[in-house]
């Protein structure tokens, strides 16, 4: 019959021509199993992997507290920060209402007397 027939045969088209049978394609093949290639790895004692698993878990859970810890602390310095930055736009906004009845606040001719005479000193 015709089972040397293939697709790369140079005579194919004309052996096709004279043979009904199909050409054999990459389709009509039986397809491989795909899997891993190489070495197929030891049966590993189970006791030794059920070990190694807990130690892993062990160690990703002081990691997760690590990580939780540091998030922790920089929270809480975020929020020591924004406290500041509340307290002194307090501060000015008490300012502000002095300067807008004409008062000037102690504090501000202080530092502006420190400021002119740190320029004079730099001059």
């Amino acid at each position: 019959m015709c089972d040397d027939f293939n697709i790369s045969d140079e005579r194919s088209f004309e052996h096709g021509a004279k043979c009904r049978m199909k050409p054999k394609i990459a389709a009509d093949r039986p397809t491989k199993k795909q899997g891993r290639r190489g070495r197929k790895p030891a049966k590993i004692d189970q006791k030794a992997k059920l070990e190694r698993s807990r130690q892993s878990a062990r160690e990703c859970r002081a990691r997760k507290k690590l990580r939780y810890q540091y998030l922790e602390e920089l929270v809480a310095n975020r929020e020591r920060a924004i406290l500041a930055l509340r307290e002194e736009l307090e501060m000015y906004k008490k300012y502000c209402a002095q300067m807008d009845k004409g008062n000037m606040p102690e504090e501000i001719t202080e530092k502006l007397k420190l400021q002119s005479a740190y320029k004079a000193e730099s001059d």
